[in-house]
């Protein structure tokens, strides 16, 4: 009996020492995981291409196959049904983004036009869409092959420095909250914006504990380095960050700072990796900047002279061949985020539709099996990628939900009508 136990002890080491690709491939870990837990994505910005492309008027619109959308000025959409199934998209976050350039007001407005844009489109698409205001909603749609559909919205311009519009948004369908886009508002500091509170102000600070209380995720993307710091000090329930990457691969300041990623397990909460190509890959990055300057510079030299500035800057492009941003890439920060806050801190969060293009292999939402098994190359398990695509995200939102259902019966936070927020305190 000792024998039989030594002999089958030390054929099982052997086989976990054993290469993969003597066990199992790389795709065939990512297949295996993302059936089991398909990708529960943080962020894609169809509404508002239905917004910019069809001013919101989508009877005839066709999300089955978008690939006809293409124009002589804009590229193809990078979301539709056949290439989300294709991806293992089981979960999906529509951003009910509108631009942070509107008069408050305005964007509360449009805010709401954006929730019935996505609703109707779900609507129109039963077969494959199911509207999720909680984690058994995801669940149960999951389980019936449909891809559960959520609705975030992107900056706090979209409650117009109201806390009676945020509860609103809630009950209108809205599950989180980016505190800013690319514009500081009276309350919160936006990371690619001029600072002016060191953070969040207190109503700022009133709108992250207001919204832990009605059960909204607070998003950190698109906040300065100092106004995530001031929402963990007060959040009670996990924070995520829908599409940001780790500042130390790529030094973009939309991606999440080591001091943050080393308070996320305290926290419980999430990184949901972006693919956006210039957050991702810092040559890229660098490019962009050198290319900006090198424009900048020709204005200024060939002032009048738009075709000369357009020749010369041409020639730049021909000398001056722009990165290619990879998948390998992507899998670089979830690396790193792994080494920082460890593997339950991390999700994907593509941002489809708001961007370009995605990194090589990954151009659309059909990509992501290729990550995963990019992955799963670099010695990630089956548990680990399940963490990564839903699990994690799943985790978040039911400890997001238990925190709000412990404060039934907690009086909402109040603010005068129509006060100016900012220097609130």
């Amino acid at each position: 009996m000792n024998a039989f136990r030594t002999s089958t002890g030390l054929a099982f080491l052997a086989l976990m020492a054993a290469p993969l690709s003597a066990q199992e491939t790389p795709e065939e870990v990512a297949a295996a995981a993302l059936d089991a837990a398909p990708v529960f994505d943080g962020h894609n910005d169809v509404p508002i291409q239905l917004r910019g492309r069809f001013g919101n008027v989508i009877g005839d619109f066709d999300f089955v196959d978008t690939l006809d959308t293409a124009t002589e000025t804009r590229a193809a959409m990078h979301s539709d049904i056949i290439r989300l199934r294709k991806g293992k998209v089981g979960a999906q976050w529509w951003s009910v983004y509108v631009s942070a350039s509107l008069e408050e007001p305005e964007a509360v407005q449009a805010t709401m036009e954006q929730i019935d844009v996505t609703k109707r489109l779900i609507a129109q698409n039963p077969d494959a869409l199911q509207l999720a205001l909680s984690a058994d909603d995801v669940e149960a749609a999951v389980a019936d092959g449909r891809i559960a559909s959520l609705m975030g919205m992107e900056g706090g311009h979209s409650i117009g420095n109201s806390l009676a519009v945020l509860r609103q948004m809630y009950d209108l369908g809205a599950r989180y909250m980016t505190l800013t886009h690319g514009r500081t508002l009276d309350w919160a500091d936006s990371a690619t914006d001029k600072p002016r509170h060191g953070g969040l102000n207190a109503f700022g600070m009133d709108v992250v504990r207001e919204m832990n209380r009605i059960g909204m995720l607070v998003d950190l993307s698109h906040v300065s380095e100092e106004a995530m710091h001031d929402a963990l000090d007060v959040a009670r329930a996990p924070v995520i960050f829908s599409h940001s990457g780790a500042r130390a691969v790529t030094g973009h300041l939309r991606n999440v700072p080591d001091s943050v990623l080393e308070r996320l397990p305290t926290n419980g909460g999430i990184v949901m990796v972006v693919a956006l190509p210039w957050f991702i890959n810092e040559d890229l990055r660098n490019h962009a900047a050198n290319r900006a300057a090198e424009q900048a510079r020709l204005e200024a030299l060939f002032s009048g002279l738009p075709d000369e500035v357009e020749a010369r800057l041409a020639k730049w492009d021909a000398e001056n061949r722009q990165p290619v941003s990879t998948i390998g890439d992507m899998a670089d920060h979830i690396d790193h985020i792994r080494g920082i806050a460890g593997i339950d801190a991390i999700g994907i969060g593509g941002d489809y539709d708001g961007m370009p293009y995605g990194p090589a292999g990954m151009e659309d939402t059909s990509g992501y099996p290729l990550l995963f098994a990019e992955l799963a190359r670099r010695g990630y398990s089956q548990a680990d990628l399940e963490k990564i695509s839903m699990r994690n995200m799943m985790r978040v939102m039911r400890e997001a939900e238990a925190y709000a259902a412990s404060q039934e019966g907690a009086v909402p936070f109040e603010y005068p009508a129509g006060g100016d927020r900012d220097g609130e305190g």
